[in-house]
């Protein structure tokens, strides 16, 4: 049976963190997204989000610090799927209006999916007992 520090390490991931490759891959999108919507609120929406992820980049980078590693990270395979996906509606949608509403649906998915990798970094470390860790996690 794994231990939680083990699960992490088969995540390939040593200290339960998240990395900051997926974070900094998200800004790209995010840049994209807005630079692509059309819809005035969906743009101002993206670069809000934006603004929000460079402060997740900020707070992973402390808690990197707290755990005495260097803040550095890994192709993250599944947002990079998930936002592979914006990039293909923005490029073959031609109406302007379901072009936004697919991009949506991609944002959507990215965060979906950043909620759930938050969630279990917070859980493994509560499990790991890396009490100044968790309250940053709780954040983002």
């Amino acid at each position: 049976m794994l231990t939680i520090p083990e699960l992490a390490k088969h995540r390939r991931v040593e200290k339960p963190v998240f990395p900051p490759a997926f974070e900094k891959h998200l800004l790209k999108a995010l840049k994209k997204m807005s630079k692509k919507a059309t819809n005035p609120e969906l743009k101002q929406g993206f670069l809000d989000h934006h603004a929000e992820t460079e402060v997740h980049v900020e707070r992973l980078e402390t808690v990197f610090e707290i755990i005495g590693k260097r803040a550095k990270g890994k192709t993250c395979d599944a947002i990079v799927g998930i936002t592979a996906e914006a990039d293909e509606i923005i490029e073959e949608v031609e109406d302007d209006e379901v072009r936004d509403a697919g991009i949506i649906g991609a944002a959507q998915a990215a965060e979906h999916y950043e909620i759930s990798r938050y969630g279990t970094l917070k859980a493994w470390a509560e499990q790991m007992g890396l009490d100044d860790v968790v309250p940053i996690l709780e954040q983002t």
